[in-house]
């Protein structure tokens, strides 16, 4: 079943340009805090944390807030608009940077876990401007429209983890306070960003009338093979990029280098992360998202043997590379099958299904990254191995249900 855009904007695809260089924007400014509060949340729940194996937690709250906040903000835009659950989001990241930077003060990991989970309904919000992207965009413009959003990536790759850099290099203090003017800087991000949204005009849904069709149910969603594995290599890729993600700054500070060396690899992963997606559209419109996604499914496996030869800064940094490649092509071209596979009426409920799994599989795969990190060996090389062996049996389970869909057609047959 495919989405059809608005005969409005086929012709031309105006609105839905628009509507992307506000999103861009939006994704620059305010998405900016996502790639700042994985720089440091590991490193501040690493001091405040009772357990060494729970130092990863902060960013597993943060993922938590983002998995159990898609469903309920996806019914809020299905109802009253984007614009409104955009807004949502970002009063929460605002709310949880403050939350976040009091529990610093306080020295409570409680406090802190809080208002990590609070920045998870921004990261939520956030997930959805790849769908905001194709609401107006016509079928053959939808690929490069959710591609070009995710390229505003590419500041907010800057701006975060540079801020990082930035504050914390001019803070001698070692203690956890020395993130706290971090937090303070991420509500300042949602502050500047939240006048955006009112650029944007993407349409509400029109409500169905009397009798209408209501559109398949979740179940009958899940059971269309496309639905199934798009879902399937979107949770994968994005649980896999965020696994190696969350342990880097503890590898990397654990191996000897500065918190700044850290907030370097990170940079350049989100960097990579972003900076493909402006072709990665076009190259899913020529060749088809399936082989996109297969195309990075491969990538991210060359980023897990590239991490095992060694833990010099270089392995780091082409390792994170890789990872940041991968990730785009699998997670982008995943979101373009899925928004290929349902109708107008079934948005809100397949967006808000496909997001509350894949984010609840990142949340564990944020969690495991604290155990296999600093509990799965002696040191931190042994962790760090560990970390980028586990992501073996899940690239096989994605490329072998991409597999399997790209030769149903000829089995069917």
């Amino acid at each position: 079943m495919t989405t059809s855009a608005p005969t409005s904007a086929t012709a031309s695809d105006a609105l839905a340009k628009r509507n992307v260089a506000v999103l861009v924007l939006c994704q620059a400014v305010m998405g900016a805090q996502i790639p700042l509060v994985f720089v440091v949340a590991g490193l501040a729940g690493q001091q405040l944390s009772p357990y060494a194996c729970i130092a990863t937690l902060p960013v597993s709250m943060v993922v938590l807030g983002s998995m159990t906040t898609a469903p309920w903000l996806s019914n809020v835009m299905q109802t009253y608009g984007r614009r409104v659950g955009f807004v949502i989001g970002t009063l929460g990241g605002m709310a949880g940077a403050g939350m976040a930077a009091w529990g610093l003060t306080l020295d409570s990991f409680l406090v802190f876990l809080f208002g990590s989970y609070l920045t998870g309904i921004y990261m939520s919000a956030n997930g959805f401007y790849r769908f905001a992207a194709a609401d107006t965009a016509s079928e053959s413009f939808r690929p490069k429209a959710i591609s070009y959003v995710m390229a505003g990536g590419l500041a907010s790759a800057i701006i975060g983890p540079q801020l990082v850099s930035f504050i914390t290099a001019t803070d001698p203090d070692q203690t956890v306070m020395r993130f706290f003017n971090v937090y303070v800087a991420a509500a300042i991000l949602n502050a500047v960003g939240l006048v955006l949204f009112f650029a944007l005009k993407i349409p509400k849904p029109p409500k169905p009338a009397t009798g209408a069709e209501a559109g398949r149910s979740r179940a009958e969603l899940l059971r269309d093979p496309t639905i199934a594995v798009a879902i399937i290599c979107g949770m994968v890729t994005y649980s896999l990029m965020n696994l190696v993600m969350t342990s880097t700054p503890l590898a990397v500070v654990g191996c000897g280098y500065s918190t700044s060396g850290a907030s370097n690899v990170v940079t350049s992963h989100v960097l990579a992360m972003f900076a493909p997606s402006f072709f990665t559209g076009h190259v899913i419109a020529r060749f088809g998202a399936k082989k996109v996604v297969a195309l990075g499914l491969v990538i991210l496996g060359f980023a897990g043997v590239v991490a095992l030869t060694g833990v010099e800064l270089l392995n780091f940094y082409a390792a994170l590379v890789l990872l940041g490649i991968g990730w785009n092509f699998g997670f982008i071209g995943a979101t373009a099958m899925l928004a290929s596979a349902h109708s107008p009426q079934e948005r809100g409920r397949v967006q808000g299904m496909n997001d509350a799994i894949v984010f609840g599989c990142v949340t564990l795969a944020s969690l495991a990254s604290g155990g296999l990190m600093n509990c799965s060996g002696g040191d931190v090389v042994e962790g760090w191995s560990a970390v980028n062996v586990a992501m073996v049996p899940f690239l096989a389970l994605a490329g072998g249900a991409l597999v399997w869909l790209m030769r149903r057609p000829a089995v069917a047959a």
